[in-house]
């Protein structure tokens, strides 16, 4: 098909519906899945794929998996060179064939329309339990792959529309749960949803039209892209951040570097100087640490570009071998989805004097707890990652303060919070409280999201808890003059009146039922100077619990009458006088 007979409105169509097809394969998991990872915190991702594996849209509910189904893709177009036929099914989470994470379980499946291939349906989840040697699948303790989990290369499990029996019992016998295998089911059946939408797609326009529109769709996404790249300054930047604890060293740092290069309407992210893989389970993959470069990027372009191949055509990003977001065979690598957020902060600090009205100060990095035991009500065993205790703020940014509980920069609000019922009716929690924390966000002209406390009472037989994240010794940073956030914290508080203060990376077997899970998730960091914050917003923020009188007088230079509850606006403006002539804050334009 020529270029003149291109129909520019149908290619706007088409991205919809691409679009539309995603979205119904997301609903489908979330109405089928079991497991509170997937049917409530929404832990997957949705896409379709043409022929070679290169994407033509996705539903991204946890933006670090959004990234991580094209590569997988196109990795078993080639592994099966010649050998795909319509009905097959095939299952993948090798973090060494371009796998982000061992527990996020792949399911693709092959479009054929006239026995002619045309494109891929698959879909990402976390899976309650993948093997290896501690249930649920965060071991701190493991040094190699192996320890973690069950490593699941390119497989069929049904071949031709047949199921593979053999294949199938082989998987789920090396994994704890029944109802991953039911999960399984459901996400081979969301990309049944999306093969179906998808061939009644090519079937209307035909499919000489739809290779020739889905062609001019990725140039013109990558034509959007390489635009927004033209409003950055060429140069090279460069950032860095700090991840804390390696699991095995207490008190270990290893460094993050970047140096972000622009050159007209292309980008490269070159991780070189990173420092070497670790002993333990912090340590990122190829897959999820580009992953991580993506989102945190995308978030810096306009959001109505469409997520398909042409995209990512403008970035290029080299991560060596051996380093921590990268490590080689066979290093564990479970904590690599949560390296997104120290990888995000050296790439905001490396573009934010080149764009600083597109970026954010920091978010609040990520701690978590995951729980196993059995479920005395029902004798059962369960798994929990307490993901209402995980979401902090998000940074500043100009214009707009942070937002408040949002999760961590590579959820991006993706993960949800479980809802308290359905939360008490599938595992054995009680949720004794979940709020906003005030003073936990950064101050700032635009201050960070706030941070919430968690409390649970645990009552499980048997359990064993896991803490794995970051965030406990560095807070979210403030940008431009703003404040830091509060920092992270979990508190084990034992039947027995004994307080146990977990590290970021701890296996804590034996937790007794009656303990109570205490939990400070920080807020984000401020952005601007905070005494460049109208009085009105901060006295504002007083009266609604989120800012204390002590806190708003100290960060922000407000005086609010104790005795009424009043702003003092001659005091005030005072006080900032005072402040702004002694140099304490640099005030910055609004």
């Amino acid at each position: 098909m020529k270029a003149r007979d291109i129909d520019k409105i149908l290619v706007s169509v088409l991205q919809r519906r691409f679009k539309s097809i995603t979205q119904e394969m997301s609903i489908a998991l979330t109405r089928t899945t079991r497991s509170p990872i997937l049917c409530e915190a929404k832990d997957f991702v949705t896409g379709i794929y043409d022929a070679a594996g290169r994407m033509l849209e996705q539903t991204e509910n946890l933006p670090i998996l959004s990234f991580s189904l094209g590569p997988v893709c196109e990795y078993i177009v080639r592994y099966f060179d010649g050998d795909i036929h319509p009905g097959d099914v095939i299952f993948h989470n090798d973090v060494f064939s371009l796998g982000n994470q061992n527990n996020d379980v792949a399911v693709y499946k092959p479009v054929f329309h006239r026995d002619r291939l045309v494109g891929w349906a698959a879909c990402k989840g976390h899976q309650a339990d993948i093997g290896g040697a501690v249930a649920g699948g965060y071991n701190p303790n493991a040094t190699e792959v192996w320890q973690e989990a069950l490593r699941i290369p390119p497989v069929k499990v049904y071949e031709k529309g047949r199921l593979r029996k053999d294949v199938w019992d082989l998987i789920f016998a090396n994994i704890r749960y029944g109802l991953v295998a039911e999960d399984m089911k459901a996400q081979i059946g969301g990309c049944t949803i999306g093969e179906r939408r998808l061939v009644e797609l090519v079937d209307r326009y035909g499919g000489e039209v739809f290779e020739a529109h889905k062609e001019y769709l990725f140039d013109s996404t990558e034509k959007m892209m390489r635009a927004e790249i033209r409003g950055i300054p060429n140069g090279v930047y460069h950032g860095e951040a700090t991840v804390h604890y390696d699991g095995h060293h207490p008190g270990s740092t290893h460094r993050i570097r970047v140096a972000v290069t622009v050159e007209d309407e292309a980008v490269a992210f070159d991780f070189t100087g990173t420092d070497p893989q670790t002993c333990g389970f912090v340590n990122g993959t190829y897959t999820s640490s580009a992953s991580a470069v993506f989102l945190t990027f995308l978030q810096m372009v306009n959001p109505d570009i469409p997520h398909n191949d042409g995209i990512v055509r403008p970035l290029s990003i080299v991560i060596p071998q051996g380093t921590i977001l990268n490590a080689a065979f066979p290093a564990a690598t479970t904590f690599g989805n949560h390296l997104c957020p120290a990888t995000a902060d050296a790439i905001i600090r490396a573009l934010a004097p080149a764009v600083p009205e597109r970026v954010t100060a920091g978010w609040n990095q990520l701690l978590c707890g995951l729980v196993t035991g059995r479920d005395p009500r029902r004798q059962s065993p369960y798994v929990d990652i307490l993901f209402l205790g995980m979401k902090g703020g998000s940074g500043g940014t100009r214009g707009c303060d942070g937002y408040d509980h949002i999760g961590m920069i590579d959820a991006s609000g993706g993960v949800l919070d479980q809802d308290y019922e359905m939360m008490e009716q599938q595992v054995p929690h009680l949720v004794r409280r979940h709020e906003y924390l005030p003073d936990s966000a950064g101050a700032g002209c635009w201050r960070g999201g706030l941070g919430i406390e968690t409390e649970l009472e645990l009552t499980g037989e048997g359990m064993t808890c896991v803490t794995f994240g970051d965030g406990d010794v560095e807070p979210a940073f403030g940008l431009f003059g703003g404040r830091e956030g509060a920092l992270n914290r979990i508190e084990l508080r034992l039947p027995d009146g004994r307080v146990h203060r977990p590290a970021s990376k701890e296996l804590l077997p034996g937790v007794p039922a009656g303990t109570v899970w205490w939990q400070r998730a920080g807020g984000g960091g401020g952005y601007g100077d905070p005494l460049a914050r109208p009085a009105e917003k901060v006295h504002k923020d007083v009266r609604n619990g989120v800012v204390s009188r002590e806190k708003a007088y100290e960060d922000y230079g407000v005086v609010v009458d104790p005795a009424t509850g009043a702003l003092d606006r001659e005091a005030t403006e005072a006080l900032r006088r005072q402040r702004a002539g002694e140099g304490v804050a640099a005030w910055i334009s609004r």
